[in-house]
């Protein structure tokens, strides 16, 4: 175990320098991008444990204390998923309010109010001879 501790401690630099650092935009940039490919592993973790919590409910229905147990990785597991998908939905409201870019799925940034197909337009087609958006 020291081995690999001090083999992957020599190899750090390596790592450091691997990609060019273009500034603190950047760095946000790849942070985002990391947390984007975590949240459905971490979305999909919260549903399997409910549904762990789900089969130990039913298949200890007779034994009191591990129905009990299940039921309460049930709850928990229910709260997860709300969390996670109430702060999504803030943060998604807080974006579109403020005029951030909103990024969909496909990786590109589309602004509120624009015909990208990623934001609600109220005034979409309202005038004579606008175009469809």
């Amino acid at each position: 175990m020291k081995k690999i501790l001090i083999g992957s401690i020599a190899l750090a630099p390596f790592v450091a320098f691997a990609a060019p650092f273009n500034g603190l935009l950047s760095l946000i940039h790849q942070i985002g991008s990391v947390i984007k490919a975590l949240i459905p592993i971490v979305a999909g973790l919260a549903l399997l444990y409910f549904f762990w919590g789900l089969a130990k409910f039913i298949l200890n229905a007779n034994d009191e204390k591990k129905h009990e147990e299940g039921k309460n990785i049930m709850i928990w597991g229910i709260i997860a998923l709300f969390v996670m998908v109430s702060v999504w939905g803030i943060v998604a409201f807080i974006q579109s309010n403020l005029g951030l870019p909103v990024t969909s799925t496909g990786g590109s940034s589309v602004t509120p109010g624009s015909s990208g197909g990623g934001a609600f337009d109220p005034n979409c087609g309202i005038a004579a001879g606008q175009d469809p958006c």
